[in-house]
Order: C-alpha cells, then structure tokens, then sequence
C-alpha cells in the first residue's frame, strides 16, 4: 500500500518507511473502524433482550398515560372514554383495521348478537335494551342499524361499523402494531413509580403508566390427547359444506361454535355426532346469551327427530383417536391406567387399537372428519414475567382480575371487554358487547377517579323527585338492564332524607367500597338492581311452565323474569358483610327490601300494580310523603269529602304546581287522616274538570 500526500503547488513527498507503516496501520484502522461500531450496535442492540431497559433508552420510547391493547369493539370503547375526557392515550392494533378478529370469526360469518332495530320508541336510552351491537358515543348516527338490516348481522358489517366509529369519533389507534414484551419497569422523569413498557414486531419501544388490555379471547382452545393431531381446529376448517359431501362427522364441543358449524354441513353429511363433557345449555333456560342460541340448535331437532344426528357427554380430554382404513375411530379407556398404557404405545409408536368393550358403543362408526370447537381463550403470550397476570381462580381461560378490573397481582394493569367475563360469567353479559360497554364505562370512570381526581358523576334532587326519577330509571336504563345483577343505580340519601344524589351504573359488588372507589360520601343508600328469580331459569329448569310468572303485587317477591329489585341500607356493608349473602341474592341482608312485580312488557308503570308499592316503600325508607298534591286536586278532594286531605293544609295555593316541599312522615296526623280515607275510598275518583294537571316529569305517582 502506498501513501501519498499532495502538497501545495501540485508536488508530492514521499516518506521515509517509518512513516509509510505509520500511514498503511492508521488507514487499516480507519478501514475496521466501521466493523467496529457495527459490532458496537450488535451488543447493544442484543442487551435490549438481555437486560432491563436503561432510563435513557426508555426516555427515547414513546410515551403515553394510559396505552390500550387492542382497537376490537372493548379497545374503542375504552378509547372513545378517554378521547372525551381529554386523556393521554393511544389504541394499539396489530392488523391494519379494528375489529379483525370479526373477519375471520365467527367462521361461517353469522353473528348471534340481534340487531332489533324497532322497537316503537324513540327513546335512545331505552332502545340500547335491545340494541346488542352498538357502542356507546354521543354520536346518535353512530349505532348499528345503521350498518345492517338483519337480525341477526353478518360478522362483515360488524367490521365497518368499528372501522367508522373509530374513523369518525377520530380515536387514537396505531395500527399494524403488534405488542410484544409487555412489562414493568422503575420510574423516571414525568413517570415516578412502577409504569409499563413494551415493543412490537420492529423493535420499537412504548412506555405506558397504565395499560388497559382488550384484546378479547383469541386463542383456540385445543387439549391433547392421544389421537388430537387427528383433530381439525374451528379456526382453520373448511367451510365449504360440499367438502363433507357424504361424509361422517365428529365435532367436540357444546357451545355455539359447535352448533354453528354443525347446521352449516349437516344438510351434506351422513351424519354429524357431538361430544362434550356436560349436557348443552340452551339460553332460553339458562337467560345467558353464551349458552346454546335457537339460531344455532337446528341439529338439536334432526337429533331428537330421529335422523341420524345425535349428540352425547363424555370428557374429550380422556378420548383416544386412531385412524384406520381411512377412518378416524374413537375409544374411551375406562380407567386411568387404561389411559396411562395407551400413551405409553404411542410413545413406543406402537400400534393402538381402538375397539370397545361393548359391541353398542355410540361413537363405534368410523369418522371421516373429527373437527375441535372447544371456544377460546385469552392469550397470555404477549406478557413478560414481570408483568404476567395470573389465570382466573373461577375461570382458567380468564386472567383473573379484581372487580375493579385491575389485575389481581399486577398493579396498573387493567382489562376490558370479553377478557373481564371472569367476574360475572354465565350470570350476566360481561362477555358481550351489550354488556361490556357498560363496564368498560365503569372502567373509565374508576381510573377517573383514581389516578385523575375526577370523581364519580352524580345528579343532585329533591327527595319529593325520587319516585319519578327512579320510575323512569328502571324503565329506560340501559346498563342496569343489560348488566342484570351486577350494575346498579344507588341512591345516596342526604340531609335526612330531605335530598339525594342518583350515582348511576356502579358495581353491586363493590357496594362496601363505594366511597373509597368514587369519592362521593355515602349514609343511607338504596340500591335499584335488576334480577331474574333465584329459582327461574336453568339447564334442569322448565322456563315454560304454566306458573311461569305471578301478576299479584302481594306476590311480587316471587316474580322470576327480569324485574327491579330495591334494597335500602341504613349504612353502607362491610367487606366483610358481603362475603356473607343473603341467601341466593347478590347483596348482603339488607334494612328492607322492594321487589317490583314483574311484567310481561317490561314496563313497570301501572298505577297499582307497580307505582304505588314502590312510593310506599321509598316513603318508609325516605320517612317522607312522597304524594304529588295540586291545589286543583286538593279542592276536588275537599268538595267530594268535606275537607281536604291532611297533607293539603301543607301546600300551596289553586293553580299552583307541585308542592315544594316532601312533608315529614313523623309531622302528619294519621288518624285525621284516617278519618278522612274512612268516608271514601282510599284512592279518589275525581271528576274530569278537577283532575291533576299532566306534568312535565315521566311518570306521576297516583294520589292514595
């Protein structure tokens, strides 16, 4: 190699030796300098792996206050709360588009959520009862019977709807993004204490004080047993009917999954057999929409109709599959030691026959096709051990979170969605749309309140306003309603009953806790609940039974269908106290109790049946006359009795409005007013001219 260096003037100098080696070992130097920091990148690069993120890497992330997994209908939702209060936030998606587990399930594309786009209202509020696909915004265009016509949609109209509402409500979503490595980390900077870290596909790093995970159950459920790579998944199955043209079928499974692939093919096959560990539940018995839907249940009726389907109980995880001839064949060892042999000559590849003990076995037909329809589950790959949740103590397929929706063992990490159903699975809709638009509200409004400041929102009234205001919550609330048995209005009473605070859609459960999770004090509370009977509905349960529902108000507490449900508390309960339910209700023994009789409408309005038990019973709790008297009225009353009633001497004058002023219960004169009830009947039939003004409020309680 040779080193030259020009001079001024065009000359050239050639230098000694020493200084030639000199010149060739630096350009050698300068020739490895880029090898050396590729080298110098690699090791960095590899102890992002190997070690905890330093401070200074971590600075150079992206951060956010709260980042939320997944942009399905759960992520949106959560999303859309935290857009309007004006958060800190991001959506992250691992597909290019929300919603993507819709386009590839359900598999045959049906959705059973129903789509009741009349409902001969147009109260927005009360048409969400019967709205099962739509999310909650102030956008009134943005609801899914804008989307589809049908009753029961397809899977593709589910994917535009949360494409626009997202598009529309202009959400923070970051597509294409596949979160990996999720993970605790120390504080620095803007963020002291314990926060969240994560990369994706590429490498790039996120920091997140909170995270909300709503990524739903999106891994299928596939137990193995001997013989299970036989087995064809729900989720990679062919749809085409004509590919099991003639054929015989094996489907494992009870659920809608089943059902939905078994009346796809079963006007094709030979026959279509069902094998799952316990008996199908129908949802019309069981009132949980998870259950067997009549949409899906057609093979139900080949089955019992005598046309070859049939369906039976045995534990698919103690199965043992063998193809021969072309056919898959089915056995189950009678013992576990019968098992443990049959796995061993597998393991020795030895040959293991399948023939039975009895000559009448069910599944004794050969099978062209065993295909898997076990549901899913939520998948917990996306965690590092730091940052791991642990399964559900109730349900191993749920992380198991606290009814706060916080991970029981990671602090800061929340849930939403399908994956929260853990707390109220095959009790209530938690795991649908429906129902998880509610919590995922109530989510929001407990990290509101949290890590915000923001407390619980309340409406502030005049008690003489409860009957009213709670008549109408109980007919046009949609989350009560949805959310049966776990959300409910509380009434927080004030001032001795003078006013009260409505605290709406709050978790039954966290009842004990309600000032500590929503900053609002609590002395005496109702709490409005909706409920089926305890003894109305199940598997064993004939739901059609002639005495199937009561109509006599004396009788309200046996109501079975879905009616509200009043419990009064002197004081709030304490944990404590609701481990220890009353019986087969949800909430501890309360002061006293109300059961709204039920109604074949839905609708408690009647006068006698509904309205006026309900005023008495908020008056004994309130200890206050809750009647609505006009000054019209009142002089009615005095020309058809003598004199006016009692209470009247305490209003206002003709033509005025309502009394200002509820009177206390201890301040009336019963007897007189007995007296006066003595020479009439106890509710007054006033002549047309004389009657009470309609008034402006929902609904007006009937003057006794």
């Amino acid at each position: 190699m040779v080193c030259e260096v020009r001079v001024m003037g065009g000359g050239r100098w050639s230098p000694s030796d020493a200084a030639l080696g000199f010149c060739s070992r630096l350009l050698n130097s300068l020739l490895l300098l880029p090898l050396f920091l590729l080298y110098l990148l690699f090791v960095l690069s590899c102890s992002c792996f190997l070690a905890p993120v330093s401070l200074a890497s971590a600075a150079a992330a992206t951060n956010h206050r709260y980042c939320v997994i997944g942009a399905g209908p759960a992520g949106l939702q959560v999303g859309y709360f935290l857009q309007k209060a004006g958060r800190d936030y991001i959506i992250f998606e691992k597909a290019n588009y929300s919603g993507s587990f819709f386009s590839v399930y359900p598999r045959h594309r049906r959705l059973i959520s129903i789509n009741k786009r009349q409902t001969g209202r147009t109260n927005a509020e009360f048409n969400l009862r019967h709205d099962w696909n739509s999310l909650l915004s102030d956008d009134e265009t943005l609801l899914f019977k804008y989307f589809s016509t049908d009753f029961f949609p397809e899977a593709d109209a589910m994917v535009r709807y949360l494409n626009e509402y997202a598009s529309r409500l202009g959400l923070q979503v970051r597509y294409n993004t596949e979160v990996r490595d999720l993970r605790q980390a120390g504080g620095y900077g803007d963020y002291p204490g314990t926060h969240f870290m994560m990369r994706d596909q590429h490498n790039r790093q996120y920091t997140c004080k909170f995270v909300v995970v709503a990524t739903g159950l999106g891994t299928a459920n596939a137990p193995t047993f001997p013989g299970s790579e036989l087995v064809k998944g729900y989720e990679n199955i062919d749809i085409d009917p004509s590919v099991y043209e003639g054929k015989n079928v094996l489907i494992l499974g009870r659920g809608n999954l089943l059902f939905e692939t078994a009346d796809a093919i079963y006007g094709s096959t030979n026959m279509v057999h069902m094998v799952s560990r316990s008996r199908a539940r129908l949802s019309w018995n069981t009132h949980y929409v998870g259950d067997l839907r009549a949409i899906n249940n057609g093979l139900l009726d080949t089955y019992q109709l005598k046309s070859l389907d049939g369906l039976l109980e045995a534990a698919v995880e103690d199965m043992v599959l063998e193809k021969r001839n072309d056919r898959i064949y089915v056995q189950f060892p009678w013992d576990s030691d019968s098992l443990k042999q049959i796995s061993a000559k597998r393991d020795l590849g030895e040959e293991v026959g399948t023939e039975n003990d009895f000559d009448n076995f069910s599944l004794r037909e050969g099978y062209d096709y065993v295909i898997r329809c076990l549901g899913f589950k939520f998948d917990f790959s996306i965690f590092n051990s730091s940052a791991l949740p642990a399964h559900s103590t109730k349900k191993k397929k749920y992380p198991g979170i606290k009814h706060t929706y916080e991970a029981q063992n990671v602090a800061g990490l929340y849930f939403a969605g399908t994956s929260t159903h853990s707390l109220d699975y095959r009790k209530s809709a938690g795991g649908f749309i429906h129902g998880f638009r509610y919590t995922a509200q109530v989510l929001h409004r407990l990290l509101e309140w949290r890590h915000e400041g923001q407390r619980w929102p309340v409406t502030s009234h005049s008690t003489r306003d409860l009957l009213n205001i709670l008549v109408r919550r109980i007919n046009e609330a949609s989350g009560p309603y949805q959310m049966f048995g776990v959300l409910a209005d509380f009434v927080l009473l004030k001032d001795n009953g003078k006013r009260f605070e409505l605290l709406k859609e709050f978790p039954v459960h966290l009842l004990a806790r309600l000032e500590e999770l929503t900053g609002r004090e609590a002395e005496e509370v109702i709490v409005v609940l909706m409920e089926y009977g305890p003894d109305f509905s199940g598997p064993d349960k004939d739901t059609f039974r002639a005495d199937r529902a009561t109509g006599d108000p004396l009788e309200a507490h046996r109501s079975n269908f879905l009616h509200p449900v009043f419990y009064y508390y002197k004081r709030l309960p304490t944990e404590s106290e609701m481990l220890n339910k009353w019986g087969k209700m949800p909430l501890p023994r309360p002061t006293r109790v109300h059961h709204v009789l039920e109604d074949f409408l839905t609708v408690w309005t009647a006068q006698q049946s509904h309205i006026l038990p309900l005023r008495r019973f908020l008056e004994y709790v309130t200890r206050r006359d809750l009647r609505h008297h006009y000054a019209d009225s009142c002089l009615a009353y005095a020309l058809t009795n003598g004199q006016p009633p009692p209470l009247c001497s305490f209003g206002g004058d003709f033509g005025a409005s309502l009394i200002q002023k509820p009177v206390p219960i201890s301040s009336i004169n019963f007897q007189e007013m007995e007296k006066v009830k003595a020479k009439g009947n106890s509710t007054i039939s006033v002549p047309s001219p004389f009657r009470p003004h309609t008034s402006t409020a929902p609904i007006i309680a009937a003057t006794s």
